[in-house]
């Protein structure tokens, strides 16, 4: 499932959320206790007469005693807010059953039975879009972690691997397409209107990976043939009208079955690969087996409505679910423990294909990019956990940017360690060991060790600590070599207050500032507290170049001043360590700055510092645009606060802004020649000219920021002027953030000409609530109250609300309004989807780290939100742990 995009994921046990006035306080599940299942399911048999408003659900269970698990004399079969109708056990009706919790425990007497349990379900009343639920008219299914418990009572966990055929059966007039997991077997029409279809999936899977859709779409056929010449029908089921916006993700498909062939040796299983885009959707994407449940932003893309980076993310969640068919799918998770098991390591797969298909570098300063903006926070905060979590009460708050990216960059550091083709040696080694089994993550570092030739006996760590390492980097002059004195520091987090030293692998070159080369690339492993490192033949005056590529996934001190930083722009031969310096250099003004250390000499004269090393990456010939591009984005201010101690989001968004534009103004001309330059190039998918679109947008937000008046003429001119919502929404954002007649028309203009598309108009949403503009706290007030915006639609809330809250001074208001705002939606949107709304607690759960008054005011926030009666289980908690 992906969530690096969008983020969410079940909820569990959860009744109803009026059903009591008080949260009642999870269990807490630790990963220590995990016990087999007393049941092997070998095969299921569900039933459906769908409904949109009733929904018969017939399940049909062989079961039999595990012989690896302690023997219990009953089953416990999961239920979320079910009542059973019937049950039966082979063939006969009992009454001896019970109810705990929402679950079904039925008396077994022997080793093998068959029970039949019949239950109806309204998936029109299910808001919280876990289980069957309604979507414009269609049924669809989501049920990672725990949502098939809300379909039918069942062993709910993972570890329970059952072969799964599915009949469905619903009037042809609303459900005209009928689609299960696997391949179709047989399918017919009944006199009275209705038709049926009968799936088997022969592959043995978790009741997590099931899925149903059935609703009127149309679909995008085409074929691909496996490396072993098999014949793969691959359909893209969308709405009428949406079809021809689904060229780009069948390529993506098609591209990211023959990369897995030819990068990891996997070839696809089934003789179809149904893809289906819904509207309402509580997560980015979903690797049910055969059938993958998409959110609809990452399935449709074309020029006229679709960004580069929607293009991008269409691609890379396209891959990421169908690597999950063997990284997730052919082998699962023992238990929720081992999330990153198949979530950190798809998201490597993904990564990698995405660096293959485009700019390797550039998808590597973007992957870092969302590590430290939703990662690195979460580690430094109340909410930290390691990748493999050791005890949680909701699953669902652990689908999380560690699990995901700092999974992905655990692994990704294996093969840094072992090089590519011995990776390949682990990984293969992983798959043919476990397939068909629920793993664990310990399975895949033995795989690892025993496949790579890796000792991972240290290096266990990173699966047990949280926390963000920090690493001290200083290099000593020693005659003719140089001594390289590394320290590290794993922080104290919740529940782990003492750190053992990681093994932390660094890419490191030493440049020689005469000759502006390097003797060649060394990686150095610190495995304790401290090390030294000793390079020779380093020349007379040294340039420590570290982390390169972004090796480990650490923060960095470094003994380096301004002029060693500026070289490193200037020379690095590493494309993240180019971009790395850039970012130092900015961050450590900012900081200063933001201090207060500077004079204003001191801070005029780094400016200018900065401007000059901005002005060599315009004039740059050797870099490529879309590299240029990375290169000239000033760090978030989101990020400026995660490098301070304590933050204060005023100081720092007026000096970050401050700089912008002293950049905007020492540089006006020569932005706009760049602006001139990158338009002539006419539309198309090329890095040529994807890259032109990204400076034009770079030197529209500069020059807005130097020149205000020019800028937004510039924009206006180049909304007008706009043949694809890149340089369209480029421009929006510009004229979005000031005050005048052009805001207004652009902003008018856009929402009539897109009004009919669910996407785009998103994308109007949040480039409002993500504008600088000085009254957009009372934009999003009234844009809640806008007739488009609707609470039972997550990608609106999200287009709406976190656009808002990652606006660092407009949810920082001094006033707390912005605050009030967050906590309002989480009250608001917890009775209809509760863990949506819990993924709105994590902005406020910053309050330690920022300056006092505000402080206070997040912190009450929270107290208000903990007081609040009926509150979810998943909000519950992320408000406890908040508030410690």
């Amino acid at each position: 499932m992906d969530i690096a995009r969008t983020p969410s994921t079940p909820d569990g046990n959860q009744h109803l959320a009026d059903a009591a006035p008080e949260p009642q306080e999870p269990a807490i599940i630790r990963r220590e206790d995990y016990t087999p299942f007393a049941w092997n399911l070998p095969e299921v048999h569900l039933h459906f007469e769908l409904g949109l408003e009733e929904t018969h659900v017939t399940a049909k269970l062989s079961v039999e005693r595990n012989p690896q698990a302690e023997a219990s004399p009953t089953i416990r079969l999961n239920g979320d807010e079910l009542e059973p109708q019937s049950v039966a056990v082979d063939g006969e009706q009992v009454d001896s059953w019970t109810m705990d919790d929402g679950d079904l425990l039925v008396s077994l007497p022997g080793d093998a039975h068959e029970i039949v349990i019949e239950t109806t379900i309204n998936p029109a009343a299910n808001t919280k879009l876990m289980g069957l639920f309604a979507s414009n008219g269609m049924l669809c299914t989501q049920c990672e972690a725990e949502g098939f418990r809300r379909i039918t009572f069942f062993p709910d966990r993972p570890d329970v691997l059952s072969v799964y055929s599915v009949r469905m059966s619903g009037t042809k007039a609303a459900f005209p397409v009928l689609l299960a997991n696997g391949n179709l077997e047989e399918s017919g029409e009944e006199a009275d209107g209705t038709h049926w279809a009968e799936w088997h999936d022969p592959w043995p899977k978790p009741s997590y990976l099931f899925a149903l859709v059935a609703g009127d779409l149309v679909s995008n056929t085409d074929t691909f043939i496996t490396a072993s010449g098999r014949e793969v029908t691959c359909n893209i089921y969308v709405r009428e009208g949406d079809e021809g916006r689904t060229g780009h993700a069948m390529e993506s498909l098609k591209k990211s079955m023959r990369w897995d062939e030819e990068t990891f040796g996997r070839e696809y299983d089934l003789d179809l690969y149904n893809i289906v885009a819904v509207s309402d959707f509580n997560m980015g994407a979903m690797e049910n087996k055969g059938l993958n449940v998409f959110n609809t932003k990452y399935v449709l893309a074309d020029e006229e409505t679709a960004t580069d980076g929607d293009f991008d993310g269409v691609e890379g969640v396209i891959a990421h679910e169908y690597f999950h068919n063997w990284s997730g799918n052919r082998v699962t998770c023992r238990d929720w423990f081992q999330l990153s098991l198949k979530e950190g390591f798809t998201v490597l797969r993904d990564q990698l294909f995405s660096q293959d298909m485009g700019s390797a570098p550039v998808k590597r300063i973007e992957d870092v990019r969302v590590l430290r903006g939703a990662q690195f926070p979460e580690d430094s905060g109340p909410l930290a956990h390691p990748i493999r979590p050791d005890s949680y009460r909701e699953i669902s708050n652990f689908y999380t940017a560690t699990v995901y990216n700092k999974g992905a960059e655990v692994i990704r550091m294996m093969r840094t360690m072992c090089g590519p083709e011995r990776f390949r040696q682990g990984t293969g080694l992983y798959f043919e060991r476990h397939d068909g089994e629920a793993a664990t993550c310990e399975d895949f570092v033995k795989a690892m060790e025993d496949g790579a030739g890796l000792d991972l006996t240290q290096f266990r760590l990173w699966y047990s600590q949280a926390g963000t390492p920090k690493i001290t980097a200083r290099l000593e002059k020693d005659g003719e070599d140089a001594v390289l004195h590394l320290s590290q520091e794993v922080p104290p987090t919740p529940g782990q207050e003492s750190k053992s030293p990681m093994p932390i692998p660094l890419r490191t070159a030493i440049f020689d500032r005469e000759t502006g080369k390097h003797g060649g690339e060394q990686l150095v492993t610190l495995t304790e507290a401290q090390g030294s490192f000793r390079f020779g033949n380093v020349g007379a005056s040294p340039v420590l170049s570290i982390n390169r590529g972004f090796s480990a996934p650490v923060t960095m001190s470094r003994d380096v001043s301004d002029e060693d930083l500026v070289f490193l722009a200037a020379h690095d031969d590493d494309p993240f360590a180019r971009y790395e310096a850039l970012q130092d250099l900015v961050v450590g003004h900012l900081q200063h700055a933001v201090s207060g250390e500077l004079s204003d000499d001191d801070r005029d004269s780094a400016r200018e510092a900065i401007a000059s090393a901005i002005g060599s990456v315009l004039a740059d010939d050797s870099l490529d645009d879309l590299m240029r591009g990375e290169l000239l984005v000033l760090p978030t201010e989101g990020y400026l606060a995660e490098t301070m101690a304590i933050a204060d989001p005023g100081r720092i968004h007026e000096e970050r802004a401050a700089l912008r534009s002293a950049i905007g103004a020492q540089l006006e001309d020569q932005f706009a020649a760049m602006h001139e330059r990158a338009s002539a190039v006419p539309y198309s998918l090329s890095a040529e000219a994807r890259g032109a679109r990204k400076v034009k947008t770079q030197a529209l937000i500069y020059m807005a920021a130097g020149n205000p008046d020019r800028g937004k003429a510039m924009a206006w001119e180049q909304y007008q002027a706009a043949d694809n919502m890149t340089d369209r929404q480029g421009a929006l954002m510009v004229l979005a953030g000031a005050d005048g007649i052009k805001r207004t028309n652009a902003l008018l203009d856009f929402y009539n000409r897109f009004k009919g598309n669910a996407l785009v108009i998103d994308k109007w949403f949040s480039l409002q609530s993500m504008s600088t503009h000085p009254g957009v706290i009372e934009h999003v007030k009234a844009l809640a109250d806008h007739p488009e915006f609707t609470l039972k639609n997550p990608n609106r809330v999200r287009s709406l609300y976190m656009g808002f809250a990652v606006n660092q001074n407009a949810f920082h208001d001094p006033s707390g309004e912005g605050y009030r705002v967050i906590a309002d939606l989480i009250l608001a949107l917890d009775p209809i989807n509760p863990q949506t709304a819990a993924r709105f607690v994590t902005p406020l759960g910053r309050w330690r780290r920022i300056e006092p008054d505000r402080s206070a005011l997040m912190k009450a926030q929270l107290e208000r939100i903990a007081k609040a009666p009926g509150l979810s289980r998943d909000t519950h908690e992320q408000v406890s742990r908040s508030l410690g």
